[in-house]
């Protein structure tokens, strides 16, 4: 039976049909069903989920949009509450409890019980975007003098309110890692062997400092599916699991896009966003590219002598300077690309130029002749302005395929995001030089 749409869900509410409901909800996964909810008003969204087989109400609830979550909690009664924080993993709790304005916050603490409240807190002390932050607790561990039939026993015995049960940690008394044990290894091993035979000792692990773009990183290098999380004493705190790196990729990825459109990062989605939040996050960068921008036309001012003596020059300014910015902006994407596979590191740098240079000769040159033989053949200039528009066209290329793939490095070194460096920047940059390289040509050559 196909999924109901928001408009036969609508109806079906409207008409009170609460059982034909309950048996068509049920049949939906959470994910569609979490989507599903968030398109309702607020009254009908709150009679859909009380609708719902509890179970399904607190495993629908973490894939919520944080707003219809909120307003769920605002209607659901304390035991409701209850049994959906229960139920829901720790690391999908503290998700929440950060989107959430404080009152709502206090009602959620309020309604868990002391030991996981004492968890949440610690999990909120851990900074932004670090390995802590997103981390969970809840995993399977196991001591390595255990057989493989007491492991199995306490896997059934605990497994069922754990994120992942295909990977157990083995620890000592004092909780530190030891190594690795996975189910598969489990399966394939006599009942009487001990742990410590068959778990992994060559672990790969991360702090909880660690930077969350490199925790994901991680994870796309040794396709992991969990990662163990220890502290400055290597006692194991935590894990994380591989659908929590999938939402940070998404958000460093995003983050990344934005800037690189010089625009400030936003958590909120688009349509979420209000029209004065998007101006706040737009307008800086436009001020100040706009400031710079106005180096461009004071080089113009100063040679304004030189386009009254050659008018023509300046019909193949905007032409020269975009090709300048397209330039630079191939170059600046494909590092910031590396740098953030981390492909591509500082001691990479002079290779990197180097390689840009002859990129930058071969690209040049052939837009170069192209042009010239557009300007002489369509345009019916002078071979002296075809030359000096095409020397210039071809030095323009060089220097911003230079520009490019320095700039993004250089910030890297010193700790700026090098997605700072993208489009926008770069392009103000390669038209001031551009320009400068323009007027010079035509001074030494038209002699103005």
């Amino acid at each position: 039976m196909e999924n109901l749409t928001i408009d036969e869900l609508s109806e079906m509410l409207k008409n009170r049909q609460l059982h034909a409901i309950r048996e068509r909800l049920v049949e939906m996964n959470e994910v569609d069903l979490a989507e599903l909810l968030s398109s309702l008003d607020e009254e009908q969204q709150s009679i859909a989920f009380r609708i719902l087989p509890k179970e399904l109400a607190a495993d629908t609830f973490s894939y919520l949009e944080s707003e219809t979550q909120q307003n769920l909690i605002t209607a659901l009664s304390d035991k409701e509450l209850n049994y959906i924080i229960e139920n829901l993993f720790l690391d999908d709790t503290v998700d929440m409890i950060e989107e959430m304005p404080a009152n709502v916050v206090k009602r959620i603490l309020s309604n868990t019980d002391p030991v996981t409240r004492r968890e949440i807190n610690e999990l909120l002390k851990y900074p932004e975007d670090s390995a802590g932050s997103i981390m969970t607790t809840e995993y399977v561990r196991l001591q390595e003098g255990m057989t493989v039939q007491q492991a199995f026993d306490r896997i059934r015995k605990v497994g069922v309110d754990k994120e992942t049960i295909y990977t157990c940690y083995v620890t000592n008394a004092k909780r530190e890692l030891l190594g690795v044990v996975t189910i598969k290894d489990l399966l394939l091993s006599e009942y009487e062997t001990e742990i410590r035979d068959i778990m992994e000792t060559n672990i790969i692990y991360v702090t909880t400092t660690e930077d969350q773009e490199k925790v994901a990183h991680s994870f796309d290098r040794y396709n992991f599916l969990s990662l163990p999380v220890v502290d400055n004493e290597h006692r194991l705190v935590g894990i994380i699991t591989f659908d929590d790196v999938i939402d940070v990729l998404q958000e460093e990825n995003t983050e990344d896009i934005e800037r690189m459109a010089a625009i400030i990062p936003t958590d909120k989605p688009y349509i979420k966003t209000s029209a004065f939040e998007t101006y706040k996050k737009r307008i800086p960068w436009l001020l100040l590219l706009m400031i710079s921008a106005t180096f461009t036309g004071a080089i113009i001012a100063h040679y304004e002598a030189a386009l009254g003596a050659y008018v023509v020059l300046t019909a193949y300014i905007p032409m020269l300077m975009d090709t300048g910015g397209n330039a630079g902006s191939q170059a600046s994407v494909s590092i910031i690309r590396g740098i953030s596979l981390e492909e591509i590191e500082f001691k990479d740098i002079f290779r990197i130029q180097g390689k840009e240079f002859f990129v930058s000769l071969m690209c040049g040159g052939t837009l170069a002749v192209a042009n010239f033989i557009k300007l002489l053949v369509f345009d019916k200039v002078t071979v002296i302005i075809a030359l000096v528009v095409c020397l210039t066209l071809l030095c323009t290329v060089i220097v911003a395929k230079f520009v490019g793939c320095s700039l993004p490095i250089l910030a890297k070194k010193v700790g700026f995001d090098p997605a700072v460096m993208a489009s926008p920047f770069i392009t103000t940059i390669v038209d001031a030089i551009s320009l400068l390289i323009y007027f010079q040509f035509a001074s030494h050559i038209l002699g103005v």
